[in-house]
């Protein structure tokens, strides 16, 4: 990697294409999709944690397993959108509001 061209990056996106290739590369692809899997697992913890929640006590609840929650919560395994739902609407209380750009 060119150390040059990081230090003349002048912004965050630019430093991104230095470092993970353009939007749309194969490689800035899944840089993108490990951030959405680390946004939504922070957003887990700290929605769980709010409603004052173990994960054992949301597991039980949505009929799931403890070690599930916290693979989630640790950004270790995929999640389905229905699984989602479950977890936010029915564990947790919180709605979910799903944009597509």
């Amino acid at each position: 990697m060119d150390t040059n061209k990081i230090r003349n990056a002048k912004n965050f996106d630019e430093l991104l294409d230095v470092k993970y290739g353009k939007i749309g590369t194969e490689k800035r692809d899944k840089f993108e999709e490990k951030g959405q899997y680390f946004v939504i697992s922070e957003m887990l913890k700290e929605a769980r944690k709010e409603a004052k929640m173990t994960q054992e006590q949301l597991a039980e609840k949505i009929g799931t397993k403890k070690s599930y929650i916290s693979r989630l919560e640790n950004g270790k395994c995929d999640i389905q959108l229905s699984t989602l739902y479950r977890i936010f609407e029915f564990g947790l209380g919180k709605q979910i509001n799903l944009i597509i750009g």
